[in-house]
């Protein structure tokens, strides 16, 4: 499974929005109705997930699925 899919799944698992309907650049907040609450959890699922963290300054600037999949690619190039 690749890190797209992966990280659709578990957003779709915490926002309840089908997978079909979580484009890559589909905004939390705009789009999918996404609160604060949820958004930390899809942080905090994050980085448990690819055993990270994202420094405090750096979750306002993580918006949507393509957002993550690009952290993570350069997370995991360090």
């Amino acid at each position: 499974m690749s890190i797209e899919a992966e990280i659709r799944e578990m957003v779709s698992e915490i926002t309840e929005v089908p997978v079909e309907k979580l484009t890559p650049e589909a905004d939390f907040f705009k789009d999918l109705n996404v609160d604060s609450l949820k958004a930390i959890e899809i942080v905090a699922a994050f980085e448990k997930k690819f055993r990270i963290i994202v420094p405090e300054n750096d979750i306002p600037k993580i918006r949507n699925i393509s957002q993550i999949v690009e952290y993570t690619k350069n997370i995991k190039k360090d």
